[in-house]
């Protein structure tokens, strides 16, 4: 049952997918999920050692590091999957996809929660670090190489360092249907242009006052010097 669900998932999802004995065969994304279900069973039921082992098989076989407590949901797709890591007290709903380089991470050493909370139907981009105790609410998606410290709300696009919200889609269904709602992204470097630009144009208005003050200073001539008669 799972690996039908799966396999299915992952041939609507990718356009790369050509058969059912294909995705079972050559995809890390699926196996590595296979091996979490041995690896969170042995999380369970208190064979902590065994359980990491498992882990650790999957990741060196996949590439894709998933720790046995994390809780995953249905039909999760890892696409290519290369350098993926799940944390511990990870929380991640059904339907998510996510690209390689993903990290849903911590912050530092504290205990209980904290790793982030993904809702349904989530997708995260090539790169994306999620850290933290934060939620990701249904339909989201965080952008490539983003990185995600606060919560994000459902049907919400987030990108930037740190992630930012930049597009809300309505999730009512049918294309005439949705709206979008957008803000300017920061651009660092053309606000240090423009500072710049600035700065000198400020620099150059004050030399050219400095010009015109010192326009009419005109420094007075010597005095003639005395022609002394010669003696007869």
């Amino acid at each position: 049952m799972f690996l039908s669900e799966e396999i299915r998932a992952i041939r609507e999802r990718d356009p790369a997918a050509r058969s059912a004995l294909e995705v079972a065969l050559t995809y890390p994304g699926l196996h590595a999920l296979a091996l979490h279900r041995v690896a969170s069973w042995l999380h369970r039921h208190r064979r902590p050692v065994l359980a990491r082992m498992v882990s650790h098989a999957a990741r060196s076989v996949t590439g894709i590091e998933i720790h046995p407590g994390a809780t995953i949901g249905r039909r999760l797709f890892i696409d290519h999957g290369m350098g993926v890591v799940i944390g511990e007290t990870t929380v991640i709903g059904d339907d998510v996809t996510m690209y390689q380089g993903v990290t849903l991470g911590g912050t530092g050493k504290e205990r209980g929660k904290r790793h982030p909370t993904l809702g349904d139907r989530v997708v995260v981009g090539v790169g994306a670090k999620v850290l933290g105790a934060v939620s990701v609410g249904n339909g989201a998606k965080i952008g490539a190489g983003a990185v995600v410290l606060r919560d994000v709300p459902p049907f919400t696009t987030a990108v930037g360092v740190p992630a930012r919200a930049v597009v809300w889609t309505d999730p009512v269904s049918g294309e005439a249907s949705r709206t979008s709602r957008r803000e300017e992204l920061p651009d660092p470097q053309r606000d240090t242009m423009l500072a710049l630009v600035q700065r000198v144009e400020e620099l150059e208005q004050q030399m050219r006052e400095l010009h015109a003050a010192a326009a009419p200073l005109v420094l007075p001539a010597d005095p003639p010097e005395a022609v002394v008669p010669q003696g007869s």
